[in-house]
């Protein structure tokens, strides 16, 4: 593993919650290999590309990391309602850039009314290729088609995949679908790759109570919450949530 660069961003405007700053602990890294990958997300971080990062805001403590046990997880009758009423079809393959996935990003970006990302650019094919399809060894990609529309990419879900655990990266979907639910079926995708696969655990990035692109990830359970930011020879403490 190489580290490229270390450093902590200047407070900005939060884009989970409004009313705070955040700042951000970002490591630019190589060579990170799957079992490395985990133990970041077992402390807390998360990876865009080759960057990896977490909130170290003074004030605030609502980005709290969230993960699944993929035995034990049970969806509700409404996600449930949400897996079988889908009829898009999945496949799984490597991470792609193309001038579909690009668009649709953007499109998923702008129904959201922010962006969720580190600015507010739009995405063009470097961004997209430098956060969401550098290579890495343990990145996957989850794309939704409507075959009822000439095989239309309508949902993708960037996941990553390491020893003991699956990652949700990032989903976006084509907003004419929400009545499917995508984001939902690809979560319960997720779990159900982790259990063929004999993976423990699925990461859902951070729960942030009070933001409604966030504040659903609680309504997947039973889930657990990280105590703290813990260091990185530090045991991570990981509690069941409400």
């Amino acid at each position: 593993m190489e580290v490229l660069r270390h450093f902590v961003s200047d407070a900005t405007a939060c884009s989970y919650l409004p009313d705070r700053t955040a700042r951000l602990d970002h490591i630019l890294l190589l060579d990170v290999t799957p079992d490395v990958l985990e133990r970041f997300l077992e402390r807390g971080w998360r990876r865009f590309g080759a960057v990896y990062f977490r909130p170290v805001c003074r004030t605030c403590s609502e980005c709290v990391p969230i993960r699944l046990q993929s035995g034990r997880f049970a969806p509700s009758r409404s996600q449930a309602r949400a897996r079988n009423k889908s009829t898009l079809r999945l496949e799984i393959g490597s991470p792609q850039v193309t001038a579909s996935r690009i668009d649709l990003c953007n499109r998923w970006q702008e129904s959201q009314g922010a962006r969720r990302s580190w600015d507010n650019l739009e995405m063009d094919e470097r961004r997209y290729f430098l956060e969401f399809a550098i290579p890495h060894p343990a990145a996957l990609e989850f794309a939704y088609y409507d075959d009822g529309d000439d095989s239309r990419l309508v949902a993708v879900g960037l996941v990553d995949i390491m020893p003991n655990a699956v990652s949700a990266v990032y989903t976006y979907y084509d907003p004419e679908y929400a009545s499917q639910s995508p984001g939902t079926r690809c979560i319960l995708d997720q779990v159900e790759h982790a259990r063929t696969h004999g993976k423990a655990w699925v990461y859902l990035g951070y729960r942030v109570l009070g933001c409604r692109s966030s504040e659903y990830k609680a309504r997947f359970k039973p889930h657990q919450l990280l105590l703290g930011r813990p260091g990185p020879e530090e045991e991570p403490v990981w509690i069941e949530g409400d």
